[in-house]
């Protein structure tokens, strides 16, 4: 049976969080260094761009794993990392040639792990929602963050596991035509420029799509 936390209890406990300032903190907030958030988008919308420019941001607090399960060691992710010069942050960002879910558990598991594991993508994970639950009991103090495919028709995370984690993760990001559109659990709320002449591009003269970005950000 779980222990039953008094009102009080829950107002005094100290809690730790990450201290994002600028930018960072009006698009997501002040998040807890653990939990589950989850990226999706279609290709070519600069979802890799952001997903390196968050990385990048994040091991300012601590080592990240990036397992890029997906692109693997490639020359399109040697460009995406030099795209936002992720050599200025090279010792606290670490690249994972498609390294697998069971391996991946084994290497958080030893002492001094890091605390930080991106996961590219669910979907060439194969990752089962029972597995993605083990995961995130075992490692408790880990922040996972999820990369989704998008279904093009529902413009939602592609595949059940991926929709399931979407409902269970406390940040929850879209990226569509170069922003990034956030639901925070942490009061973030302000879209994430990508690339901004790309941006500028996407949604001139589209106010359909603004429409469309607005009703979906409130499902």
């Amino acid at each position: 049976m779980a222990r039953a936390i008094s009102v009080t209890e829950l107002y005094s406990r100290k809690r730790k969080v990450l201290p994002f300032i600028g930018e960072w903190a009006a698009h997501i907030g002040l998040p807890e260094p653990k939990y589950t958030w989850l990226i999706w988008g279609d290709s070519s919308n600069g979802k890799t761009t952001y997903v390196l420019m968050l990385v990048k941001y994040l091991s300012q607090f601590g080592k990240v794993l990036y397992n890029s399960m997906e692109e693997g060691d490639s020359m399109s992710m040697k460009n995406a990392f030099k795209r936002v010069k992720m050599e200025e942050v090279r010792r606290r960002v670490v690249l994972l040639d498609n390294e697998s879910i069971d391996e991946l558990d084994v290497r958080l598991s030893k002492p001094k792990s890091p605390k930080i594991v991106v996961i590219d993508t669910v979907q060439y994970a194969e990752l089962s929602f029972n597995r993605y639950k083990q995961l995130k009991e075992k490692h408790p103090n880990v922040l996972w963050i999820y990369i989704s495919h998008e279904d093009r028709k529902t413009k939602e995370p592609d595949g059940k596991v991926a929709q399931k984690i979407r409902r269970d993760a406390m940040v929850k990001i879209r990226v569509e035509g170069f922003k990034a559109f956030p639901t925070s659990r942490y009061d973030g709320k302000q879209e994430f420029i990508i690339w901004q002449k790309g941006a500028d591009d996407y949604w001139a003269d589209s106010l359909p799509k603004a429409e469309e970005k607005n009703d979906h950000a409130k499902k």
